[in-house]
């Protein structure tokens, strides 16, 4: 019979002397990998799920989603975002973005 409680799993990973050196002074490190991972998880790309490549099939969507859409340079903070073409203003103005960052 089960208890109903969840188990943590244990994961563990090798790191290089460099890395080991500079997570010395945290004092709690798993509490910061894990922080760390759901942070990296959070922002990670929508489409490749921060693999940095597209399958096939992905580059089918992608091509047809660009048609309707383009990368756009913020002025402000230089962070590059997505704008939906069916949803600019008659004088070109952004009415809809997408953010990645």
């Amino acid at each position: 019979m089960s208890s109903g409680r969840n188990k943590d799993e244990v994961i563990s990973f090798k790191v290089d002397e460099a890395l080991s050196r500079k997570m010395k002074g945290i004092a709690n490190r798993s509490d910061f990998i894990r922080t760390a991972i759901l942070l990296a998880l959070g922002s990670s790309c929508p489409v490749c799920g921060g693999t940095g490549t597209l399958s096939a099939a992905q580059s089918v969507h992608w091509e047809e989603f660009t048609r309707y859409h383009h990368m756009h340079q913020c002025d402000e903070c230089r962070e590059q975002y997505l704008v939906c073409d069916h949803e600019t203003g008659s004088a070109g103005a952004v009415q809809n973005t997408v953010s990645l960052t």
